[in-house]
């Protein structure tokens, strides 16, 4: 049977899962817009900018572990795609992106909005190509599927205008299964080592996701506090008292506490790379699906390349009598403390510690959380002590402010669970418009924004490098009434007395809904060193 390219093209998404395409149509990508319209089981999403549709992307494919597409159509569409996109490549999320591209009879004769889309998207890509031959477009397409699902990364195709207009036979079938990967390493090994030390750190990143209940076994069973990069946060509650908290300038002292006693360091599915952080002159075991990433930032004495999961299930080191957690209980206990002193005052304006730990106490039990970039993200690292297991997500690689909103549209696409954006003002400000996608598509996300009319984090950086606080200070609308302009409900929040029954209300709102709260800008993260 005979199909247009761009009819094929989508058929081959369709076989690899993917649910929806974000996006903004227009000029050379109207074929493929077209062909997804008449698409029974691929869905698009017309989002307000295309970066924001590349985050979205970006956070649903790291939530689903499955395929994600993005388009854009030539020149400025396709160039407006890539931050979002680098997000993808950064944190290792199935990511395809569908360029449109000026008629092949026209490319190199500096037409309108021809950009040399290949060159641009070099480095963000690890498959990159035009189709060329509309016989081959099936093949070029399930190729960079399959590319993206197994390399982890972001696979880019230039799309013609007159290519995906083309007719074409579609005779070959889909290979849309993936080969299954054994992971096989040294067992015995690995228990040797565990069974020498006595005071084992494990440090969890992002690919101890899905493992939570083996890893709490693991570490009880040799006693072993828990630290954790950004990434790995959410993975065990907080109450757990084997958690210590995170690591770096984003941490907690009790980590460093733990870290600087410890005699083995465990690294499960984290490339952590801040390591000024971690100890020297002791054995480490380094766990991760990458090969690359082993021993990429510093020396390990046991490489194993493996899921997390595959690991703590074939590793059954010796019970350790003499539990090192136990011995830091009065640190974790008094970093508690601490940080409590500003979560716990009744002031106004209202200390963003108190917002977030009032956060924590109302959240529901199956939330998604998605963090923005900023100060807001160290309050969220410090002070959103979570209770029970959590998805959370941030763009921790890329480090890109605005990927809030967006990244939570992203999840809440792909989960039926209550998805929860932690922004400030000036990364809400960078890509608000995407609750106007929240409310046409009917995603109830819930947004917080930190608003402090200021880059906070930037201030703090600009005073700690020994300059004068400058360009950081915003003019911002009210949030509140900008969001009920767009169809979401909107709560402003001022008054401190007033911040559980407003945070309720946004919780419990039936719509996409945005809570302005106004925090004090003046309050700093504690120093976790």
């Amino acid at each position: 049977m005979e199909y247009s390219v761009a009819d094929l093209i989508v058929s081959v998404l369709a076989e690899f899962g993917v649910k929806r395409v974000y996006g903004v149509p227009g000029d050379s990508i109207n074929p493929l817009v077209e062909a997804i319209r008449k698409s029974p089981s691929v869905r698009f999403i017309q989002v307000r900018h295309e970066e924001g549709g590349a985050l979205a992307a970006s956070f649903e494919a790291k939530h689903t572990g499955t395929l994600a597409a993005a388009l854009g159509t030539s020149g400025p569409g396709s160039v407006h795609l890539l931050n979002g996109l680098y997000n993808a490549k950064l944190e290792h999320a199935p990511v395809i992106a569908l360029t449109g591209q000026v008629r092949s009879d026209t490319i190199g004769f500096d037409s309108p909005q021809e950009v040399d889309l290949l060159k641009l998207f070099d480095d963000v890509s690890i498959f990159n190509r035009q189709i060329i031959n509309p016989a081959s477009a099936q093949r070029m397409v399930t190729l960079a599927c399959r590319t993206s699902l197994l390399g982890k990364g972001v696979s880019h195709l230039v799309l013609p205008v007159d290519v995906l207009r083309s007719k074409v036979e579609a005779n070959e079938k889909v290979q849309a299964d993936l080969p299954h990967v054994e992971y096989v390493f040294d067992v015995k090994k690995a228990e040797e080592v565990i069974n020498a030390s006595s005071k084992p750190v494990i440090l969890i990143g992002g690919g101890a996701r899905g493992a939570s209940h083996m890893l709490d076994e693991f570490a009880e069973r040799i006693g072993a506090p828990i630290v954790y990069s950004l990434n790995g946060k959410g993975v065990l509650p907080e109450t757990d008292p084997k958690v210590m908290g995170g690591l770096g300038l984003l941490g907690a002292k009790p980590s460093s506490i733990a870290l600087g006693g410890a005699d083995l360091l465990i690294m499960l599915g984290s490339s952590f790379p801040f390591t000024e952080f971690l100890p020297k002159g002791i054995p480490t075991i380094q766990v991760d699906i990458e090969p690359a990433n082993l021993g990429k930032r510093m020396g390990v004495e046991l490489s194993v390349v493996s899921t997390v999961e595959k690991f703590l299930l074939s590793v059954k080191p010796e019970e350790k009598q003499d539990k090192y957690y136990l011995k830091l209980q009065d640190a974790k206990r008094e970093w508690l403390s601490e940080l409590e002193q500003r979560e716990k005052a009744m002031e106004t304006p209202i200390p963003p510690q108190a917002l977030v730990r009032k956060i924590c106490e109302e959240l529901p039990p199956e939330a998604i959380l998605v963090c923005d970039v900023g100060l807001v993200t160290l309050w969220c690292a410090q002070n959103l002590r979570l209770r029970r297991p959590y998805a959370f997500y941030t763009s921790s690689w890329l480090g890109t402010m605005g990927c809030g909103v967006a990244g939570a549209l992203g999840v809440s696409f792909a989960s039926d669970k209550p998805v929860i954006a932690l922004v400030g003002d000036g990364g809400f400000s960078m890509t608000m418009m995407e609750m106007l996608t929240a409310v046409k598509y009917s995603r109830p996300i819930k947004v917080v924004v930190f608003n402090n009319s200021k880059l906070g984090l930037i201030k703090i950086e600009q005073e700690l490098m020994g300059y004068q606080e400058y360009g950081t200070e915003l003019h911002n609308p009210d949030f509140a009434k900008l969001a009920e302009s767009m169809g979401a409900l909107g709560i402003r929040l001022e008054d401190i007395s007033k911040m559980g029954e407003a945070i309720r209300e946004l919780i419990e709102a039936d719509r996409p809904a945005v809570l302005d709260a106004v925090i004090n800008p003046n309050e700093v993260p504690a120093s976790p060193l």
